[in-house]
């Protein structure tokens, strides 16, 4: 698994750490090595503790991805802290005064208090979740991971955008509908268009029948949608689950066009009619 091998690497370092403040020399610097490979290795752990959790639903999916975000930043407060601690430093002192220095630092950092504030509240709103397919800004793809600071889309073509939490505005969550694949078959201007359309609802069915793993429902005829300049466009569309819709639409295309060829139709190319005197 890939949290596996990090976690190794981690628990390999506390050891070796370890061993050499022990029996060679000890020196703060290696006990804060020691220190913060150890809290790795702890925070590694829970994450790879969470990744072998499989929820069902979505919302789980997204619960695991935050916390496993906000691990990091803890595993960072953590080392960050007690190392200060292991070289003396009064972290007390720090954190009295940390008032003043947060107030600075906000101003400076106004983006990433916005990316980490709405990241918490995506927990609540439930707006999106893990798996989801959402659209944002016109890229669209499905949700592979929420942290608490930025959210990871990938697209059909297996490209990842990371997005800042704060930038997930005016989303569109397609994921609970149900899409609708279109199809548009031209067939040539001579066909009989009144003995092709009684054979469609037979062919709809056999199409469903074959391909109901990937189509919700029969496919519908809905009529002409276009007289071309060499073909009628007959427009078809099927019910699929928005990750099959481009699925669907493929799947449509290529069964009517062999269906069409059974019932003698075929499919037009362009035409020029030459008239010479």
């Amino acid at each position: 698994m890939k949290n596996l091998k990090p976690l190794l690497t981690y628990l390999v370092a506390f050891v070796a750490f370890a061993l050499i403040n022990r029996f060679l020399f000890a020196h703060p610097v290696i006990e804060v090595l020691a220190m913060a490979a150890m809290v790795l290795f702890a925070a590694q752990l829970l994450r790879f503790l969470l990744s072998l959790i499989k929820p069902k639903e979505r919302k789980g999916l997204t619960l695991i991805s935050l916390f496993s975000s906000l691990l990091r930043y803890v595993a960072a407060l953590v080392i960050l802290c007690w190392g200060l601690s292991i070289l003396g430093v009064n972290v007390n002192a720090i954190v009295a005064s940390v008032g003043i220095v947060a107030l600075i630092v906000g101003f400076g950092a106004e983006s990433l208090v916005a990316d980490v504030v709405t990241g918490i509240f995506l927990l609540f709103e439930n707006q999106y979740n893990v798996g989801d397919i959402v659209e944002v800004n016109g890229f669209r793809g499905t949700v592979k991971e929420i942290g608490i600071r930025t959210t990871s889309i990938m697209d059909v073509g297996g490209n990842v955008k990371i997005i800042n939490n704060s930038e997930m505005k005016s989303i569109l969550n397609r994921s609970d509908n149900i899409s609708r694949a279109v199809s548009d078959i031209a067939i040539p201007y001579e066909t009989d268009l009144e003995a092709l359309e009684a054979k469609l609802p037979d062919l709809m069915q056999e199409i469903y029948e074959r391909r109901a793993d990937v189509m919700l429902a029969a496919p519908q005829y809905l009529g002409v949608q276009q007289l071309a300049d060499s073909s009628v466009v007959l427009r078809f569309v099927v019910e699929v689950a928005e990750k099959d819709i481009y699925t669907g639409a493929r799947i449509l295309n290529r069964d009517l066009w062999l269906g069409f060829r059974k019932l003698g139709v075929e499919c037009p190319f362009p035409q020029v009619d030459v008239h010479s005197k």
